[in-house]
C-alpha cells in the first residue's frame, strides 16, 4: 500500500497541509474528507463491514430471550469471553505482518475473515430454523458468535495496519515530512474509519429492527451472510505492501516469543473455557494481562525510563476509561418489557445514534486529537454521566412525569438519551487510535497496533467482569426489576469514577512529550509510545 509516489487522483497532502514541511493551515472541520482516496478506501470498506455486523443484532437479541435457555449471567459470561479474541489480536496481527498465505500478507487475511464472517451468519440460520445437525441451539449460538468475532478480529488486523501505511511518513525526494503533517494526516484517516464503521451500523440499523419484525429470524441470519461483501472489493482493491525501498514496508522475521507465547496462552485460555474452574474471567483477565504486560516489557526495553512513565500513565488513563462496566441485558429486558420498546423502535434508536456519531466524528473527530489526552476523556467521562440520566429518570417513573405534565413519555426520553451520548463513544475512540498509528513501526505496523488494542479492549472484558459482580449484587431476572435502579446507578457512578481517579493520581505525567520514532526500517517497535498525549 504504500510507496514513494502516490496513486493517480489522490488529495496529497501539501493540499491539505500546506506543503511538505510547512506547519498545517487551519483546517476545516470536514477536513478529514480530504483523505478520502483509493489508497485508503480498502481499509474503510473492511471498517464499513465491521460497522454492518451487527445488522442482526435485534433480531438475535429477541431470538435468544425467545428461544435460548440463557440467563443474564450466562450472556454475560459469553460476552466476556467474546473479548477473548480482540485480546488475542497481537498474535493475528504478527502473523498478519509475517507469515503470508500464498505470497500475501493482506489479502488472504481479509479473505479468510469475511469467510468466517459468512460461515457463522449461516450457522446462526440454521439454529433459528431447528437444523442445528444434532447440536443444541445454545451450543451453535455460542460456536458462531466466537467464530464471527475471530472474522472481524482478523479483517481489522488488516485494516489498522493499512491505516498506518496510507499516510507517507517521507516525502518523494526521500527527506522526512513535517510531524504534525503525518500526525494530522493520520488523524484524518482514524476519524474516516470510525464514521466507516458507524456508517455501516447506520446503514443497517433502521433496517434491522424492521426486517426482525416482519421477516423469520432465520431469513435475517441468510441476509446477514450476505454483508461480508464490501471485504471482498476491499481485498480485490489493496495491494501488498512492498518489502524493500524507500518508504517501503520491510518484512519482519516471526517473532516466537510472540507467536508460541500467544499459541500457548490462547490454548490456556480454551482450557479455561471447556474446564470452566470457579473465577475463571477473572482467571483469564489476570491472565492475558500479565501476557500482555510481559510483551510490552519485552519491547520497550530500549525507551527511556521518563519516557516509559509517561506513556504507561496514558496507557492506565485510556484502559480506566475504557473499564466503565455496562448495566448489562437487565436493562434491555426492562426496556422491552415495561417501556414496551419493541424491534422497530430498538432499529430507530440504533441508527440515530450513529448518524449523530457520524455527524460528531465529522465535526469534531480533526479537533479533539489536537487536545489534551486528560481534558478529552475527563469531559467524555462526565458527559457519559449526566447523559445517563434520562434512563435512571425513567427507572423512577419520569416517563409517567413527563407524559402527564408535557406530553411526551418513554420513547421521547429514550430518543433524547441516544441523541445525547451516542456520539461519545467513538469521539472516545479517535485519540487513542490516532497516537498508536502515530507510532506504528515500519514491519510490523499490524503487530504494533494489534498489541495496543488487545490492551485497550482488555479494559472491555475488565467491563464485562465488574458488570458481572455488579449484577450479582444487584440481581436482575426477567420480569423482576426490583434491583435494576440500584444497578444502573452504581455502574454510572463507578464509570465515572474509574477515568477521574486514575487521570487525578497520573495526569500530571500525561503532559510529557514522547516524539515519534522515526519511519525508517528499525528492527525494534516502541509500542507504548502509542499511548502518548501528542
Amino acid at each position: 500500500m504504500r510507496g514513494k509516489g502516490r496513486v493517480s487522483g489522490e488529495t496529497s497532502p501539501e493540499k491539505a497541509t500546506g506543503g511538505p514541511g510547512a506547519a498545517p493551515r487551519r483546517r476545516g472541520p470536514l477536513a478529514p474528507l480530504a483523505m478520502l482516496n483509493r489508497r485508503t478506501a480498502p481499509p474503510l470498506l473492511i471498517y464499513l463491514v465491521a460497522g454492518m455486523s451487527g445488522f442482526a443484532s435485534i433480531a438475535e437479541t429477541f431470538w435468544v430471550r425467545r428461544s435460548l435457555g440463557l440467563s443474564a449471567a450466562d450472556l454475560l459470561a459469553l460476552a466476556a469471553w467474546l473479548t477473548v479474541p480482540w485480546t488475542l489480536k497481537m498474535v493475528f496481527g504478527h502473523l498478519v505482518d509475517t507469515v503470508p498465505i500464498l505470497g500475501s500478507r493482506r489479502r488472504a487475511y481479509v479473505l479468510i475473515g469475511a469467510l468466517l464472517q459468512v460461515g457463522a451468519a449461516l450457522g446462526l440460520a440454521g439454529a433459528a430454523a431447528g437444523v442445528t445437525g444434532g447440536a443444541s441451539a445454545e451450543a451453535v449460538y455460542v460456536a458462531a458468535s466466537l467464530a464471527a468475532v475471530v472474522g472481524l478480529v482478523v479483517q481489522d488486523s488488516v485494516a489498522d495496519a493499512l491505516t498506518t501505511e496510507v499516510v507517507d511518513r517521507v516525502a518523494p525526494d526521500g527527506t522526512p515530512r513535517d510531524p504534525e503533517v503525518v500526525q494530522a494526516e493520520l488523524g484524518d484517516v482514524q476519524v474516516l474509519g470510525r464514521v466507516a464503521v458507524m456508517g455501516g451500523a447506520f446503514a443497517v440499523a433502521g433496517a434491522g429492527g424492521w426486517v426482525a419484525e416482519v421477516l423469520p429470524t432465520a431469513v435475517v441470519f441468510l441476509i446477514a451472510a450476505l454483508l461480508p461483501l464490501p471485504s471482498l472489493v476491499a481485498a480485490a482493491m489493496l495491494r501488498e505492501p512492498p518489502a524493500a525501498g524507500p518508504g517501503m514496508e520491510p518484512v519482519e522475521r516471526t517473532n516466537p516469543r510472540i507467536l508460541f507465547g500467544g499459541l500457548a496462552f490462547g490454548v490456556a485460555m480454551l482450557g479455561l473455557g471447556l474446564g470452566d474452574p470457579p473465577f475463571s474471567q477473572e482467571i483469564a483477565f489476570l491472565l492475558t494481562l500479565g501476557v500482555l504486560l510481559w510483551l510490552l516489557r519485552l519491547t520497550v526495553a530500549e525507551v527511556p525510563p521518563e519516557t516509559k512513565r509517561a506513556m504507561a500513565a496514558a496507557a492506565i488513563v485510556i484502559f480506566a476509561y475504557r473499564a466503565a462496566p455496562p448495566a448489562g441485558p437487565g436493562l434491555q429486558w426492562w426496556q422491552i418489557d415495561v417501556l414496551g420498546y419493541d424491534e422497530g423502535f430498538f432499529g430507530t434508536l440504533a441508527q440515530i445514534g450513529t448518524g449523530l456519531s457520524i455527524l460528531g466524528a465529522l465535526l469534531l473527530g480533526g479537533r479533539i486529537v489536537r487536545w489534551p489526552l486528560g481534558t478529552v476523556l475527563v469531559g467524555l467521562a462526565i458527559l457519559g454521566a449526566l447523559f445517563a440520566l434520562p434512563t435512571i429518570g425513567m427507572l423512577f417513573g419520569l416517563h409517567h412525569w413527563t407524559e402527564a405534565k408535557f406530553g411526551f413519555g418513554a420513547r421521547t426520553l429514550g430518543l433524547v438519551d441516544t441523541a445525547l451520548s451516542a456520539p461519545l463513544v467513538q469521539l472516545g475512540m479517535i485519540p487513542m487510535l490516532t497516537l498508536i498509528a502515530l507510532h506504528a513501526p515500519p514491519g510490523r505496523r499490524a503487530t504494533w497496533f494489534a498489541l495496543m488494542a488487545s490492551l485497550m479492549n482488555l479494559a472491555l472484558q475488565a467491563g464485562a467482569i465488574l458488570s458481572r459482580g455488579l449484577n450479582a449484587v444487584f440481581v436482575v431476572h426477567r420480569g423482576d426489576y426490583a434491583a435494576l435502579p440500584e444497578l444502573v446507578i452504581a455502574a454510572t457512578v463507578l464509570g465515572l469514577a474509574l477515568p477521574l481517579a486514575a487521570i487525578a493520581l497520573l495526569g500530571h505525567r500525561l503532559r510529557a512529550k514522547v516524539p515519534p520514532p522515526a519511519d525508517a526500517a528499525a528492527p525494534a517497535p516502541t509500542p507504548s509510545s502509542a499511548t502518548a498525549p501528542g
